[in-house]
């Protein structure tokens, strides 16, 4: 039964569709062509089009690879017209930049601009509540970077390409701050039992509590707090 169905069954339609076996040679030469155009494209758009992708530049590389792409296989997109877009690109992304060159509105119109979310172990509510940014994917960046509690952390800020840079404290200006281990956060407190540091689980806000109710935090007004750390960086 299933040697009658692979007999049957089309293997040219299902490797090759609607098109001929000899479109294969077309392919080949137009993925050629194609290679050598983003090649070039690439090249006039310089090593920072390629490094240190903003939002604008990241915007030009998939328009450009998908102009790249669909001549590659579909045969009734023309090499010509894909090359057109990818002049067009090029020469918007060209007159683009000029004009960020000139003007520094429309730089951050078009890039947008470094914002701080972290000053002096803390966090800075209103600019963290402007980025699409979760606080468990920003505690990830900043292990990946070696730290372990927010009191390490003199500022970071957020620049426009979305990484994230850090001035520390030095080890002897290391400050009591939100631990951001995994788990830490798991299971804050409401009562404080002993007298320490404490760090609200929200904003990062610490200052130190004795034992009674922990109360609300006096910057973001949450009521969550946990234990805060003060242990300094392992470089």
């Amino acid at each position: 039964m299933l040697s009658i169905f692979l007999l049957k069954f089309d293997w040219k339609e299902l490797l090759m569709g609607q098109e001929e076996w000899s479109f294969l040679l077309e392919i080949a030469l137009r993925t050629i062509i194609m290679f050598v155009t983003i090649i070039f494209g690439l090249r006039i758009l310089g090593k920072r089009g390629v490094k240190q992708l903003s939002l604008f530049e990241l915007v030009v590389i998939i328009g450009l690879g998908s102009a790249a792409g669909d001549p590659m296989f579909y045969r009734e997109v023309g090499i010509i017209s894909s090359i057109l877009v990818f002049v067009l690109i090029i020469l918007m992304y060209t007159i683009v930049t000029y004009l960020i060159g000139k003007s520094k509105k429309f730089e951050t119109l078009v890039e947008g601009r470094s914002i701080c979310l972290i000053e002096n172990g803390e966090f800075s509510i209103e600019n963290f509540k402007k980025e699409n940014l979760g606080s468990d994917e920003f505690f990830a960046e900043l292990r990946l970077k070696g730290i372990s509690q927010l009191g390490q952390i003199e500022q970071a800020i957020e620049e426009v390409s979305g990484e994230i840079s850090v001035f520390y404290f030095e080890d002897e200006k290391v400050k009591y701050g939100l631990p951001i281990m995994p788990g830490s956060l798991s299971n804050p407190l409401y009562v404080i039992k002993e007298k320490a540091y404490y760090s609200c689980t929200f904003c990062g806000h610490t200052e130190e509590k004795h034992s009674g109710k922990a109360g609300s935090c006096p910057k973001c007004k949450k009521e969550e707090w946990v234990t805060s750390s003060n242990r300094k960086r392992i470089t």
